[in-house]
């Protein structure tokens, strides 16, 4: 398989020169060339087969031939080691639990695998290679304790000081060794920034062997279709429409359901749901892209106001409005809306949801009410309630119940550095270190 930038004039390249540069040398996104279609037997079967055995199957053309069938496997089986949840709120309405991994989010799946995989590429390389994250809450965790103690990597996560939950920022900010936690004066648009000016830095890059971890890289991506697959072998048949609620910031997460519906999953169409931060739903309104800085709200993983994946919706989608529209509806929800589900589902259903969650389910209920004929509503959940115990509380009246893995963490010092969101003291660091 080879490797396209969204950009259109940088030369093809393979999944580890994708990988590793992350970011195209024309500012793009790495793209697949071409993405091989399953038949209706094939996807049949993936119903009944191991589920180590379908991620395999579903990644190896991507892979092929820059990773041996031998080692993919191996990348798999020790990367999504964890269950994948479904739960049936009614006959029409499935959440998706992605949130039972380490770090309790669903990011565990790209962050993991890509960890591997980039374990694998370093092999033999005299360098060490730096892997620059931006992160608004989830991105960071599960990208420190993926990479913890790979050999030939350190990691260095930028986050927005003050904007992401306690239990978010403890995750990764606590652990050292080939982990830096840098605390960034700003927003997460302007560690985003920093890191994109990082790759941009001809001078830098002829001293630093960097790449991202972020879902600007195509090797986060591509695992992300494993829970899309799993959500068709759990659901049951139904001759109605399947409607997928993604919560999104970045849009790796939906990006990643298009690409699962290229292979040919049986999606009807993805909903976009998002927070105040509504670049993408706006788009799909007006036809016009404006991108402006982020505000915080309660579902912080999604305060981004420049989504990093919509070159490569527009891509998938031929860079055309009405392709976009018929694959994407978008939507936008309030502080007061959020906390207004959480409760409304947990009166109803008896189910704990965390903010963004509750944003994806929101809405569904709106798509619904636009979209009264028949079908069946999968929402993908995607961070534990506990990572956001107060608002959840805020909003239900109790505390969700806290995982151990999680609890321990809390305990532990925090290590992370204060900067600034100027570029050449990021640059300084990353010199120095």
């Amino acid at each position: 398989m080879r490797y396209r930038s969204t950009g259109g004039r940088a030369p093809l390249t393979s999944l580890r020169g994708a990988v590793l540069r992350g970011l195209a040398p024309d500012g793009g996104l790495y793209m697949p060339v071409e993405i091989a279609r399953h038949t209706p037997e094939e996807l049949e079967e993936f119903r009944r087969l191991p589920f180590t055995e379908v991620c395999f199957r579903v990644v190896r053309p991507f892979a092929t031939p820059d990773v041996p069938e031998e080692m993919l496997w191996q990348i798999v089986a020790e990367a999504i080691n964890f269950p994948v949840k479904l739960v049936s709120l009614s006959p029409a309405l499935h959440v998706l639990e992605l949130f039972h991994g380490p770090t309790l989010a669903f990011k565990d799946f790209g962050a993991r695998f890509l960890a591997r995989l980039m374990g694998y590429f370093v092999r033999g390389e005299s360098r060490t290679l730096t892997v620059l994250v931006a992160t608004s809450g989830d991105t960071g965790s599960a990208v420190a304790h993926g990479f913890l103690r790979v050999a030939g990597i350190r990691v260095v996560i930028l986050y927005p000081s003050k904007r992401i939950s306690e239990a978010q920022e403890k995750q990764f900010t606590t652990l050292g060794e080939n982990i830096t936690a840098l605390e960034v004066s700003g927003t997460f648009d302007d560690c985003q920034r920093l890191v994109k000016q990082a790759f941009a830095d001809e001078a830098l890059n002829q001293r630093a062997f960097l790449t991202s971890a972020n879902s600007i890289n195509v090797g986060r991506l591509l695992p992300q279709m494993f829970y899309h697959v799993a959500a068709y072998r759990q659901l049951p048949v139904a001759s109605v429409p399947l409607i997928v609620s993604v919560p999104s910031g970045n849009f790796g997460n939906l990006t990643a359901g298009i690409f699962a519906k290229r292979i040919g999953l049986p999606v009807a169409r993805f909903i976009a749901a998002t927070n105040a931060n509504d670049a993408v739903p706006e788009y799909l309104r007006s036809g016009e892209y404006h991108p402006r800085p982020a505000v915080a709200t309660y579902s912080n993983a999604m305060d981004v106001g420049n989504p990093n994946n919509f070159p490569r919706l527009l891509d998938l989608c031929r860079n055309r409005l009405e392709n976009v529209r018929k694959e994407i509806w978008g939507h936008r929800a309030t502080d007061a809306e959020t906390l207004n589900q959480m409760s409304a589902v947990w009166d109803r259903y008896r189910y704990i949801s965390d903010p963004h969650t509750a944003v994806g389910l929101l809405a569904w209920e709106a798509y619904r009410k636009e979209h009264p004929e028949p079908s069946q509503g999968l929402v993908l959940a995607t961070a534990h309630p506990a990572k956001f115990a107060e608002i959840v509380e805020k909003g239900i009246g109790v505390g969700p119940p806290l995982p151990s893995r999680l609890a321990e963490y809390l305990e532990r010092p925090k290590l992370s550095l204060p900067v600034s969101s100027n570029y050449e003291d990021f640059k300084q660091f990353l010199l120095a270190h």
